[in-house]
């Protein structure tokens, strides 16, 4: 777009000469300022009759005065325009920027320069104080610490996990000392008893046998039957699962009486340790020893008591939380009793019917409550059922040695997050309290009280 000022020429025409202004070139008077060209404003022969005037001062030509002898043109004037200040001011410089940007670079290589000798320095200092040799504890440690090697583990990543778990200060020494002190040696897989902030030797030590043993951890929790017991040992040990189930079928071999059906209930729970030259027969045997010690501290004895409590104890184990053994243990003994009419010699533990039907579930079908053929259903078979349905602690042995006088026939845990359980005498009482439970059941997820 096109637009037209006083004295400027636009589209071709010629517009009213300002009369203070004579053609201006490429230059325009606007508000009343001269902006003329880059070179200056130039006043050309043709503005012969113009006149400026700017404060008493005459810069024209006079006509009149043309026919006087001694008449010499004016010379022509040049004016220059300034830009003005306030533009100036906005707009840096390029010799003032490029100053700017050589003092930026300037004062970023001095203090790079300064924070490398700072660096140096400090590098230097600790060089000669001998701050910068790798840290060792000096041993020979403090408290006790289960540290596990991997299969496949070498010294570099055993020496990160030992000071992962603050055994020793540094895997640099700790591969240093194997390195001197191995004599060709391979730390074996297993878990090891060590100590706290040890000395890298005295870690390399332990680990290679010389002061500590190899061993292999197992933890084996309550409750768990027997079946889930063989899969832990495979897994902590590494011997052939296998082997373990071949040795359940003879249990009288570990010492279990002749009415004994497997290894239930005697593979006692609890951390083990097992040297990792222990065979599988070795293994049961510890544990079922433990089970039988756990019995004798409860003050049983006879080998058919004793399978009768270990029997007690793992339904107890499974159907209470611990607060409440002693109190279960005793109900189960009120059901056992010869002139019990409440419930007729039935146990009705839910425990043993899903133990005998090879599942984990707190609901059963009327069928599953009838069948006589489950020789662990104590809905349908008065009596205990033929064998333990898990591993009990020793809390559980406790009890079923020592139940409590109670009046009770039946017990239903009604909240299984709290674990609180209510006990009644009659079944009218009892329902009630199964009510409570399947209400708390209606605000769970699905499945929570399968």
């Amino acid at each position: 777009m096109s637009h037209s000022y006083p004295g400027h020429r636009a589209s071709g025409h010629e517009s009213e000469p300002d009369p203070r202004a004579g053609t201006q070139g490429d230059g325009y008077v606007a508000d009343g300022q001269d902006y003329g060209t880059a070179d200056g404003y130039h006043q050309d022969a043709h503005q012969s009759d113009a006149r400026w005037e700017d404060g008493g001062q005459d810069y024209g030509n006079h006509p009149e005065d043309q026919h006087d002898p001694g008449y010499e043109p004016a010379p022509v004037q040049h004016f220059f325009a300034e830009e003005p200040a306030s533009r100036r001011s906005r707009r840096p410089s390029r010799d003032k920027q490029r100053r700017r940007r050589r003092r930026t670079l300037v004062m970023a290589v001095v203090l790079a320069v300064f924070a490398g000798v700072v660096f140096g320095l400090t590098v230097f200092l600790r060089d000669l104080l001998g701050m910068n040799e790798t840290k060792d504890y000096p041993g020979p440690g403090e408290g006790t610490v289960s540290f596990v090697v991997h299969p496949g583990d070498g010294p570099l990543i055993i020496g990160n996990n030992l000071v992962s778990e603050d055994i020793v200060a540094s895997s640099e020494k700790f591969v240093e000392a194997f390195q001197q002190g191995s004599d060709g040696r391979e730390i074996q897989p297993g878990t090891y008893e060590m100590r706290y902030q040890m000395s890298s030797s005295g870690a390399v030590t332990a680990l290679l046998g010389d002061g500590g043993t190899a061993v292999h951890y197992a933890a084996i929790d309550r409750d768990l039957r027997l079946n889930e017991t063989f899969d832990r040992l495979a897994e902590s040990t590494g011997i052939p699962l296998a082997e373990f189930e071949a040795l359940a079928a003879s249990p009288q071999d570990f010492g279990l009486p002749a009415e004994a059906v497997s290894l239930e209930g005697y593979l006692f729970p609890g951390e083990y340790r097992f040297p990792v030259d222990m065979t599988a027969a070795e293994i049961i045997e510890e544990m079922v020893a433990n089970a039988f010690t756990a019995l004798e501290e409860s003050g049983v004895t006879d080998p058919a008591e004793q399978y009768d409590v270990l029997t007690k104890a793992s339904i107890i184990q499974a159907e209470a939380g611990e607060a409440d053994y002693a109190t279960v243990a005793g109900a189960i003994e009120n059901r056992l009793r010869g002139d019990n009419t409440e419930t007729n010699g039935l146990i009705q533990s839910d425990a043993t019917v899903t133990y005998g039907l090879n599942r984990k579930s707190y609901n059963l079908t009327p069928d599953e409550k009838a069948d006589t053929s489950n020789p662990y259903n104590t809905y349908a078979n008065p009596g205990l059922p033929v064998g333990p349905i898990g591993s009990p602690s020793v809390e559980a042995i406790d009890a079923a040695a020592n139940p409590a006088d109670v009046p009770y026939f039946y017990w239903v845990t009604v909240n299984l997050d709290s674990g609180e359980t209510k006990f009644s005498s009659t079944l009218a009482e009892h329902a009630k309290y199964v009510a409570e439970y399947q209400e708390w059941c209606g605000t769970q997820k699905a499945g929570r009280c399968e």
